[in-house]
């Protein structure tokens, strides 16, 4: 068994957190297996490296441990420009020019009164873009500083019948063992995501399941947040040739009001208990470990 914690350097860690990263490392304890570290910080404009040094510190304070050197996303651009190329190659992705005012503008007259579709990512895309270019477009260069999207049902196409994925903790609704995935509830209900951002050649679906072959992850342990999202995952899976992992969906830790820790959420930082005096005990005892 191998398990691994994905934080993002963009605020401080939160009892969430804690518990994500704990649960790992027992699992991974518990077969005698490995726990991993990897910093996801394709988002630029937000990591911070005092964010990512914290995280270090609060991890090794909770008593927990890695191999080195640790897996950074900012340093895969040429794996995720490589998966790329070969999904355009095979016309699975095409270049979008919407922004969200306009994806925003061309949902919001829906049919007979219904709500926008909402998926993983937001609004479901329209396809406003979807059929722009003329086949055999994926012999040209693939573009540079522009959003690429899945181009869902032709990658469904390519799949089959079949797709599905285990889980042995439990979805939102209790979703849990296997699991089917359903070619028109991923039309509807997912759509065209996005897998290169235009200031990076990639987005958290694409380098997640990358990331996750390249450490050799056999279990994937996170947030029931993140379970809608394991359809692309597995889709893209399917598309590049990479092994399944086993999904353990967690519940969430929630503040007193029922609302699920952010990492603006300071007063749950795992830092601000350490700076009361907690022990890495009493943060196991708050998250139920």
């Amino acid at each position: 068994m191998r398990t691994r914690f994905a934080p993002s350097p963009t605020g401080p860690l939160h009892l969430g957190h804690a518990y994500s990263a704990l649960l790992a490392q027992d699992m991974a304890r518990a077969a005698g297996g490995a726990f991993l570290l990897r910093i996801e910080d394709i988002d630029s404009t937000r990591s911070r490296p005092v964010w990512e040094a914290q995280i270090y510190d609060d991890l090794r304070w909770l008593g927990l441990d890695w191999p080195e050197p640790v897996l950074r996303q900012s340093d895969r651009r040429a794996a995720y420009g490589a998966a790329l190329d070969d999904l355009w190659r095979r016309e699975l992705i095409y270049p979008c020019h919407c922004t969200r005012r306009d994806i925003a503008a061309a949902t919001s007259a829906p049919q007979e009164g219904a709500a926008p579709a909402m998926g993983p990512d937001g609004l479901i895309y329209p396809g406003t873009c979807r059929d722009l270019l003329p086949p055999g477009y994926g012999a040209g260069p693939r573009p540079d500083g522009v959003a690429l999207r899945l181009h869902m049902a032709r990658a469904l196409d390519l799949a089959g019948d079949g797709l599905g994925f285990c889980d042995t903790g439990a979805g939102p609704s209790g979703q849990t063992g296997r699991i089917a995935l359903s070619r028109a509830r991923l039309l509807a209900e997912v759509g065209d995501v996005v897998l290169s951002r235009r200031d990076f050649p990639g987005s958290y679906h694409l380098s997640v399941v990358l990331d996750d072959a390249a450490q050799q992850i056999s279990h994937v342990v996170r947030g029931r947040d993140l379970f809608e999202a394991t359809a692309i995952h597995v889709v893209l899976q399917h598309l590049l040739g990479l092994p399944q992992p086993v999904w353990h969906h967690h519940a969430l830790i929630r503040d007193a009001g029922g609302k699920r820790l952010a990492k603006r959420d300071d007063a749950r930082a795992i830092a601000s208990f350490r700076a009361e005096g907690a022990t890495p005990q009493d943060i196991r005892a708050m998250v139920g470990l």
